[in-house]
């Protein structure tokens, strides 16, 4: 993810890119690799200029955020602002974890980013202004559309945007699967499905019809449309798309608590 915000970022050509630094724990042949693709500066933590960025994005995995916050506590000052990108990790945490009003905003972009086409939520924290919150949503309109909302609705936004690229190319395996079986090339059904999934999607936004109503308008009584739906109906397609978005969303949810957890004991 941090690689496709990398991505996402350059692409738009807003940001110079001497001012964009990227760091990890541990492997300087992946910083290297990300400075000779995308032309930013990178450092190894130990000679990485915490002190001269204005713009902290943490992107670790949440199971190492306590290790990593730990470490990062002396580097980091009380103005900076974090923008964090741990999948279930609550501002709260991260906020009680580094300084005191330390601005913290919690992010959830996807894998579109790398194309300029995630959608992105953010939710502040105690302690971030109005200021930095049109900031984040500046930097972050870079890789996409962003959506404000509260951070108890960032689960669900998780299962259903930030997981929500793997199951459109789930949905895509399967439609390959189904050319390939009936005659068609992989790559011919690989080009038809996406069109078609790139053409539904525009669609929906383009006309902002309600998606019954457009699903309607091509189901035709005991045509092909019909008897499609219906097979997604007998082998529980709809039901698995919806505990699909549940379960990543109940995922981030536990995460949450097991980070909760820590912070109280």
């Amino acid at each position: 993810m941090a690689e496709g915000m990398i991505a996402g970022i350059v692409r738009s050509g807003q940001m110079p890119l001497n001012q964009i630094y990227a760091t990890n724990r541990q492997n300087q042949h992946r910083l290297i690799e990300l400075t000779k693709q995308y032309g930013i500066q990178t450092a190894t933590m130990d000679s990485f200029p915490f002190e001269a960025m204005d713009i902290l994005i943490l992107a670790m995995k949440p199971k190492d955020a306590e290790k990593a916050l730990e470490s990062l506590k002396r580097h980091i000052q009380p103005n900076q602002l974090i923008l964090s990108v741990l999948a279930g990790v609550k501002s709260e945490y991260i906020e009680n974890m580094l300084h005191e009003n330390q601005p913290v905003v919690r992010v959830m972009p996807n894998t579109s980013s790398t194309i300029g086409a995630s959608a992105t939520a953010l939710s502040a924290g105690r302690y971030v202004t109005n200021e930095e919150l049109a900031v984040s949503q500046a930097l972050l309109s870079e890789m996409g559309e962003v959506y404000t909302i509260q951070e108890e609705q960032m689960d669900i936004f998780t299962g259903i945007a930030g997981s929500g690229p793997a199951y459109f190319y789930f949905l895509m395996e399967r439609i390959e699967e189904a050319g390939e079986e009936a005659g068609l090339t992989k790559e011919m059904s690989r080009q038809i499905g996406t069109q078609t999934l790139l053409g539904a999607a525009k669609m929906l936004q383009e006309t902002a019809e309600n998606p019954s109503v457009l699903r309607e308008k091509i189901t035709s009584p005991n045509g092909t449309t019909a008897a499609g739906l219906l097979a997604l109906d007998d082998f529980g397609g709809g039901e698995a798309i919806k505990q699909a978005v549940k379960h990543a969303a109940n995922r981030s949810k536990e995460i949450s608590e097991q980070q909760k957890q820590k912070v109280s004991i």
